[in-house]
């Protein structure tokens, strides 16, 4: 487990650690990992945010923090892969030349339009809760990071196929059973659901079992177009957790 957090936290954010093993077996486990990396770049964000709310920022200006927090420790790689899938899904085109465009470094109109408008939501449903208190919108940011990453063992089960061969989604595709991703899921949900016994608030369990059916919706949709999955792929499906997850939690305040 030990390469297997090496793994995801070298991959998947941009703290540096030495990565010892890259296989097969090894990314599977990273990918089991990843909400324990949710956790610590949720948690660096929430506090961002959370400091400029106390500080009297006020929410909008709290939920930037937050995103652009979470978006440097990507280094944006969760935000590209959004990019490019919608720019592969919005073409029309066959799989082969989808792909071919989701590979290309530019960002088409509808990657654009769907950054945009996801950055937008995003913003405008933390703004809410760092409104409400800054501990809200701190618990907030957290549910997003780890339905985020939660989202990705979902992306990886052993019967999803990879899109193509080379790159990050041929090497995590298929390699982490149903049972692990569950239980890992389960484990976020009964945190979140501890944190809500304290609040009084069930909304964040509820909001990141919503942002997983959501990028569940996201998978299957593109397994279908594309033919499996790509890095792009789990990043599009990330956002979308996350995404889901805050909007969930602003619709049901």
């Amino acid at each position: 487990m030990l390469d297997g957090l090496r793994f995801a936290f070298g991959t998947l954010s941009v703290l540096r650690v030495r990565v010892d093993r890259w296989d097969r077996e090894t990314a599977g486990r990273a990918m089991l990992a990843a909400p324990l990396v949710g956790l610590v770049l949720g948690g660096l964000a929430a506090g961002a945010g959370a400091l400029v709310a106390w500080r009297g920022g006020g929410g909008l200006l709290a939920a930037t923090a937050a995103v652009a927090a979470l978006a440097a420790l990507t280094r944006g790689l969760h935000l590209d892969g959004l990019a490019d899938v919608a720019d592969g899904l919005g073409s029309g085109k066959p799989a082969e030349d989808a792909l071919r465009i989701m590979k290309q470094s530019d960002i088409g109109p509808f990657g654009v339009l769907t950054l945009v408008l996801t950055l937008l939501a995003q913003l405008a449903a933390l703004a809410g809760e760092f409104g409400r208190s800054p501990g809200r919108g701190a618990l907030a940011v957290l549910t997003a990071a780890l339905a985020a990453r939660c989202a990705l063992a979902w992306g990886c089960l052993r019967p999803v196929p990879a899109a193509r061969p080379g790159g990050l989604g041929a090497m995590v595709a298929g390699t982490v059973p149903p049972a692990g991703a569950l239980a890992v899921s389960a484990l976020c949900v009964a945190g979140l659901c501890a944190a809500a016994v304290t609040l009084g608030d069930w909304r964040y369990p509820v909001a990141l079992t919503a942002g997983l059916a959501c990028a569940w919706l996201l998978l299957r949709r593109c397994v279908r177009r594309f033919g499996g999955i790509t890095g792009d792929v789990l990043g599009a499906m990330a956002e979308t957790a996350g995404t889901a997850a805050l909007l969930a939690l602003a619709l049901t305040r």
